[in-house]
């Protein structure tokens, strides 16, 4: 099925349900109108990090079920399948061939081998290349290896299981082009490339969105899939990158949303919002949470640097068990971008604040993301948190099926069900249609769509979180 304008939910492959043929039957049995797209989160076989060190695509995980499964959600609904362009597992066959074979392998120039990438340096970056690459770690991005029986630092930009992919290799070619025509011939509308921006490496740089590299790169990969199926780069950086892919022609994510509508809950002030919401592009897909942390990066220049750390401290003073220990290395965090909590928990655990943030969110332009603990309004995992010590697993509950009966029939989840069959049904909602955005007092945000002689407007309390909806 092609790409449509509904509501997307994220989710893993067993988080709601046990697996795929769970998630179809309660996709079909509660969330029929609510839900017009699925992004299922990796459901690869995988060595880490919840499917995202895959160690081949051919396959679906059996834990999940198998393509059957996949494609029989896609028969109602667009879905969209990750690709992780950046990485592949350090237990895939083409990692582990090559620390075999070394030279002799046919995965020899696969990963970023430093004794070439760095082969004018005498195979290590300098201090000062160290300083200019963009990283995860505070040090130079490697992993030492045994390659064919000799000690070798290879390219890892992520976790030890997540070796990183020579993007200009022919090989790698290959693989890219093997890897998506098999999710087009699987019912793939959407191929999300993940860690997109950190693909391409070039020494003397960021190795970050390096230009033209990383726009060559997304036009070969569209060039793959064809015109039928979308290719949607993901970045968590600087807005005005994402705008950049939005120039090109390409569809994005909208990062910035979810702190720019908690700084204006908390602060009854919607004029850093409503300047996004006016600038933001049409082509492009809204999030209020993911499977991943609150992006505080995403929000540089949209809001004053002091008014982004108020955000983050009112995150850990009055959210719902919001700590600042859980984005730490106790909690296996280091990431200083991100704040690790539900947006229902950053919000404090309140119905109207929560069920506002979602009005907002189904207003803004773009088609609306929803992650599946948002969709339930899910409170912070602090059970999951503690007996994994994985900061980001506070945020990603697994639902059994009976939970899932019980937590629809919550005022909020109906509320929010609500809001998300609206947007998916009115045709204000065009998104080719317009917008405009006031702020009529203090303390109020309206939004108006429209789409000829149809339209939608919402009107909101900052202050009290009371909103209300009129349309034609």
């Amino acid at each position: 099925m092609k790409l449509n304008n509904k509501c997307m939910l994220i989710t893993y492959g067993d988080s709601l349900g046990e697996n795929l043929a769970d998630l179809r039957e309660l996709l079909d049995t509660y969330f029929d109108a609510a839900v017009g797209g699925v992004h299922i989160l990796p459901f690869f076989p995988s060595s880490a990090d919840r499917g995202f060190a895959p160690l081949r695509y051919d396959i679906v995980d059996p834990a999940f079920g198998s393509w059957d499964d996949v494609r029989a959600i896609g028969e109602r609904r667009y879905l969209m399948f990750d690709f992780m362009i950046n990485h592949i597992s350090r237990q895939s066959p083409a990692f582990q061939d090559f620390l075999a074979k070394g030279d002799e392998s046919e995965y020899a120039d696969f990963f970023i081998r430093y004794k070439d990438f760095w082969a004018a340096e005498g195979g290590f970056p300098t201090p000062e290349q160290v300083d200019a690459i963009y990283k995860r770690k505070p040090r130079a991005p490697y992993v030492e290896v045994e390659v064919a029986g000799a000690p070798e630092k290879v390219w890892c930009t992520f976790g030890e299981e997540q070796i990183d992919i020579n993007v200009r290799s022919e090989r790698a070619q290959r693989f890219f082009a093997e890897t998506l025509e098999h999710m087009v011939a699987n019912n793939a509308s959407i191929v999300r490339l993940d860690a997109f921006a950190y693909a391409c490496k070039k020494p003397g740089t960021s190795c970050f969105f390096v230009q033209p590299e990383t726009s060559e790169l997304l036009d070969a990969m569209q060039a793959i899939l064809g015109d039928d199926v979308m290719v949607l780069p993901e970045i968590h950086e600087h807005y005005t990158m994402q705008m950049k892919v939005s120039e090109m022609g390409y569809w994005v994510y909208d990062f910035a949303l979810p702190v720019l509508t908690l700084h204006a809950l908390y602060s009854g002030d919607g004029t850093h919002l409503k300047r996004w919401l006016e600038m933001s592009p049409k082509h492009q897909f809204t999030t209020l949470d993911t499977h991943d942390g609150l992006g505080i990066v995403d929000v540089k220049d949209l809001l004053p640097d002091e008014d982004t750390e108020w955000v983050k401290e009112r995150m850990f003073s009055e959210g719902a068990n919001v700590k600042r220990i859980y984005n730490t290395e106790a909690y296996n965090n280091l990431d200083v971008y991100q704040v690790n909590t539900t947006y229902y928990g950053a919000l404090g655990n309140d119905d109207a604040a929560y069920a506002m943030a979602r009005a907002i969110q189904m207003f803004a332009p773009g088609i609306p993301m929803v992650y599946y603990v948002g969709l339930l309004a899910g409170k912070n995992d602090i059970e999951l948190l503690e007996s994994t010590k994985e900061g980001r697993n506070i945020n990603r509950h697994y639902y059994s099926k009976d939970e899932v009966a019980a937590e629809v029939e919550r005022p909020v989840v109906r509320e929010v069900l609500r809001l998300m069959e609206l947007r998916n049904t009115h045709p204000a909602f065009a998104i080719e249609g317009d917008m405009e955005v006031s702020i009529p007092c203090a303390g109020r945000l309206t939004i108006k769509r429209s789409s000829g002689d149809d339209w939608a407007l919402l009107d909101c309390d900052l202050a009290t979180h009371e909103y209300s909806i009129e349309h034609s």
